[in-house]
């Protein structure tokens, strides 16, 4: 791959490789699926399906993270869908963390 395109970012971004790749991802599935009925962990190899799958997608599903720190802590989150900083009082115990201006005062 390499020797093809020596400044290629990621051999995941290989023709070769990722026709191989693509080729092989169901069974790849089936093996981790497989080994969890089975109790043996493969951290490497479920962990590189992993990175393989966030690799190919243009966002990634980072709003359940954001929205758990916003329900534990209030730091707030961003949205794909409209402009702007949010914050939600998710249950009446939520105390309100006040404007987001108020909050960045100061903050570079």
């Amino acid at each position: 791959a390499l020797a093809r395109d020596n400044k290629l970012p990621n051999l995941i971004l290989d023709p070769v490789i990722a026709g191989e790749l693509n080729e092989r991802t169901a069974a790849w599935r089936r093996v981790i699926v497989t080994a969890i009925g089975y109790g043996v962990a493969t951290p490497a190899l479920s962990g590189s399906l992993n990175y393989f799958d966030s690799y190919r997608r243009a966002s990634l599903p980072a709003n359940l993270t954001q929205a758990q720190r916003d329900f534990f802590g209030g730091h707030t989150y961003e949205r794909t869908d409209r402009e702007g900083v949010f914050h939600t009082a998710w249950t009446d115990a939520h105390k309100s963390i006040g404007d987001i201006s108020e909050r960045m005062a100061g903050n570079l």
